[in-house]
């Protein structure tokens, strides 16, 4: 059941449907994903998968580390910033999940370099 999935799981599966939403209503794709977003797509899974800190890992946006690159960084930024708030009313379980995630995932603080160690 998608509840009891771990959540770098529902990430992904949440992530997905964003880009999907995004993508049908921009693009006028239906229900196939053009080039770009299908990219975003395999894109995200393999950020999400590979991530450092594992099932430990902080929502993206407040992650030290910024694994993506800055194109697709920008990219999913579009994404978010357009189906977000659509998601609680297309899909309310994944944006009330999706809310929970943020909330509850692990806050990591950035490590400060010395400016002697730089």
């Amino acid at each position: 059941m998608f509840l009891l999935k771990s959540r770098r799981e529902r990430e992904s599966v949440i992530v997905q449907t964003m880009i999907k939403m995004y993508c049908r209503k921009n693009h006028n794709s239906g229900d196939i994903l053009c080039g770009d977003c299908e990219s975003l797509v395999n894109y995200a899974e393999k950020r999400l998968l590979s991530c450092m800190y594992g099932e430990i890992k902080p929502v993206c946006k407040h992650c030290p580390v910024h694994c993506y690159s800055p194109a697709k960084r920008e990219q999913m930024k579009q994404v978010m910033r357009w189906a977000g708030p659509r998601m609680i009313f297309r899909n309310p379980v994944f944006a009330v999940l999706h809310v929970i995630d943020n909330w509850t995932a692990p806050k990591l603080e950035k490590k400060i370099v010395p400016k002697s160690k730089r």
